[in-house]
C-alpha cells in the first residue's frame, strides 16, 4: 500500500505510516546498540525514533513528517541525565518528552481559527451553489419549454446545465451525509491513542458507511461529468469555427457519450479499485495514488479545454483585426476582444487552470486560504454565470419570452373584451386596446376607427379566438400564427441575420455569433 503523506490521510493510512517508521527505527536502534557507551539508549516511543543522547544534555529531533497533524516546522525534546538515562516525569512515571511545538495545531486557538476558516468557506460555497442551482433550474425549464429553442447548441447547453445541477445537489447531499449527523468526537483529528488502537467499525457504522460510499462515488461521478460537459461545449464551439461537422444533430449522441459515458468508466474503475484495495471509512479521504484514477482524466479535460479556449481567442483576435482594420479605434477592438474572452471564460472553466498544479500540502497558511477562497467562489458560482450568459442574456431566449408574454397578455385582453361585449350586447372594434404593447394598441385602435367608417363587417368570426392577429400585423413578427411557427426551423431562424451576407456559411456564422 502506497500512501502520499502530502495528502489528507485516513486513520488506517496514518497507522500504516507509523508501522513503517517503527520498523525503520528498530533497524537504526539495532545498528546504534552495537557501539557500547554510557549514552542514553536510542528508542522508539510510539511516535518518534529517539537517537542516542549525551549525558547531561537535552536532545531535540524534528517533529516527524509522517504524522499528518503535527507542526512539521517544530521540534520535540528529551533530557538525558548525567547517569545516562532518560529523564522521567514522576507524575505519570513515564519518560519525559516535550511535544509542545509539534502539537501546536492541536491547541484550542489553532482549532478555533481553523473552524472559522472552514465555516466561512462552507458558507461561501453553500450560497454560491444555491444561487447557481436556482438559476440553472430556471434556465433548463426555459430551454426545454420553448420549441423554437430546440437545437443542437441548446441541447448541449441543457446537458451542461443539468451536470451543474447534479454537481450542486451531490455536494449538498454529501455534506448532509458526512458532516451533519457526526458527533464532535468523530470529527477530531487523529491522536496518539488512535495510532495504537486498531478497532474496526461496528455493524451500525458499516451500514452507514455503505450509503456514505455511494454518495461519495456519485459526487465524484457528477464532478467528472460536469468537467466533461464543459469539454463538450468547448469541442462544439471549436468545431463551429474550424470544422463545422458537429452542428448536425446526428453527432449529439457522440457528445452525450463523451459527457455522461466516459466519466462513468473511470469513476467505476476507481470505485472497484478502492473497494478492493483500500476499503476504509467513507472513501471521502484520499487513499494514496488511487485518486489519480479519476483526477488524471479530469485534469486532461481541463488542459484540453484550456488550449481550445486559447485557440478560439486567437482566431477571434485575428478575425477582429482583419475585419475591422481602419474601421474601429484600436481601443474598441481591444474592448470587443476582452468582452468575447470574458464571455468564454466561464464556459471553458478557465479558472480551474490557475491552481491546477498546486497540491493541498497543508491546511493552513495564507496561500492555502487564497487558493481555497478562490476555488470555492468560482467553482460554486460558475453555474450561475453560465446560465446567465448563455440563457438569460441570449437574444433568442429573450425574444421567445417576450412573445410568450405578449401572447398571454393579448389573450387576456380578448377574454376581457369578450366578457364586456357579451354583457353590453354590442361590440366596438375601435375601442379595443392592448396593455401589452402601446404601439401595437395604437395601431390597432387606428385600424378600428377606419373600419367603422366603411360600415363593413367589424371583425371576422375567427378574430374572436385568443391569439388571432390580422395578417398585416403578423408580418411585423409580433405574433406569428401556428402555421408559421411550424414551418420555421428551430433556434431563431426567424431572427434577423446578424452575419455578413458575403460570408459562405451565414447559418453557421449566425450560430457561432449566438454562442459568443
Amino acid at each position: 500500500m502506497e500512501v502520499d503523506p502530502d495528502d489528507v490521510l485516513t486513520k488506517e493510512e496514518q497507522i500504516y505510516l507509523l508501522v513503517e517508521a517503527k520498523e525503520k527505527c528498530q533497524r537504526d536502534i539495532k545498528a546504534q546498540l552495537e557501539v557500547k557507551d554510557i549514552s542514553c539508549p536510542p528508542e522508539w516511543d510510539g511516535i518518534i525514533c529517539w537517537p542516542k543522547g549525551s549525558p547531561g544534555q537535552e536532545v531535540s529531533v524534528p517533529c516527524p513528517d509522517y504524522i499528518y497533524d503535527f507542526n512539521h516546522q517544530g521540534r520535540a525534546y528529551r533530557y538525558c541525565s548525567t547517569y545516562g538515562t532518560w529523564a522521567v516525569a514522576l507524575s505519570i512515571n513515564k519518560t519525559w518528552a516535550n511535544y509542545t511545538e509539534c502539537a501546536l495545531l492541536f491547541s484550542s486557538e489553532s482549532r478555533s481559527r481553523e473552524k472559522e476558516v472552514f465555516d466561512r468557506l462552507h458558507l461561501m460555497y453553500t450560497v454560491g451553489y444555491s444561487i447557481s442551482l436556482a438559476s440553472l433550474i430556471v434556465a433548463v425549464c426555459i430551454l426545454s419549454y420553448f420549441k423554437r429553442l430546440h437545437c443542437t447548441r441548446n441541447y448541449i447547453h441543457v446537458h451542461l446545465f443539468t451536470s451543474f445541477i447534479c454537481r450542486a445537489v451531490s455536494i449538498f447531499v454529501k455534506d448532509v451525509v458526512l458532516y451533519s449527523s457526526m458527533l464532535p468526537s468523530e470529527t477530531e483529528k487523529v491522536r496518539e491513542d488512535d495510532f495504537k488502537a486498531g478497532m474496526g467499525p461496528s455493524s451500525g457504522q458499516r451500514t452507514h458507511m455503505v450509503g456514505c460510499k455511494v454518495v461519495v462515488t456519485l459526487f465524484l461521478y457528477f464532478l467528472a461529468t460536469n468537467h466533461y460537459w464543459i469539454l463538450v461545449e468547448g469541442l462544439y464551439l471549436h468545431s463551429l469555427i474550424f470544422m463545422a461537422f458537429l452542428s448536425n444533430k446526428n453527432y449529439l449522441w457522440v457528445l452525450i457519450i463523451i459527457g455522461w459515458g466516459l466519466p462513468a468508466v473511470f469513476v467505476s474503475v476507481w470505485a472497484s479499485v478502492r473497494a478492493s484495495l483500500a476499503d476504509t471509512q467513507c472513501w471521502d479521504l484520499s487513499a494514496g495514488n488511487m485518486k489519480w484514477i479519476y483526477q488524471v482524466p479530469i485534469l486532461a479535460a481541463i488542459v484540453v479545454n484550456f488550449f481550445l479556449f486559447l485557440n478560439i481567442v486567437r482566431v477571434l483576435a485575428s478575425k477582429l483585426w482583419g475585419t475591422n482594420t481602419g474601421k474601429l479605434d484600436p481601443r474598441q477592438q481591444y474592448r470587443q476582444l476582452l468582452k468575447s474572452t470574458l464571455v468564454l471564460m466561464p464556459l471553458f472553466g478557465v479558472h480551474y487552470v490557475v491552481f491546477m498544479a498546486m497540491p493541498y500540502t497543508e491546511v493552513s497558511g495564507v496561500l492555502w486560504q487564497i487558493q481555497m477562497h478562490y476555488e470555492m467562489l468560482f467553482n460554486s458560482s460558475q453555474g450561475f454565470f453560465v446560465a446567465f450568459i448563455y440563457c438569460f442574456c441570449n437574444g433568442e431566449v429573450q425574444a421567445e419570452i417576450k412573445k410568450a408574454h405578449f401572447r398571454r397578455s393579448l389573450a387576456l385582453d380578448f377574454k376581457q373584451k369578450a366578457r364586456a361585449t357579451s354583457a353590453a350586447g354590442s361590440c366596438c372594434y375601435g375601442g379595443l386596446a392592448s396593455h401589452a404593447t402601446t404601439s401595437f394598441s395604437m395601431s390597432l385602435a387606428g385600424r378600428g376607427a377606419g373600419s367603422t367608417q366603411q360600415r363593413g363587417p367589424l371583425l371576422p368570426a375567427r378574430a374572436s379566438l385568443p391569439g388571432y392577429v390580422p395578417g398585416s400585423f403578423a408580418s411585423g413578427h409580433f405574433l406569428p400564427c401556428a402555421t408559421q411557427e411550424m414551418s420555421q426551423k428551430a433556434c431563431g431562424e426567424n431572427m434577423a441575420d446578424l452575419t455578413d451576407p458575403n460570408q459562405g456559411h451565414p447559418k453557421l456564422n449566425k450560430e457561432l455569433e449566438t454562442m459568443l
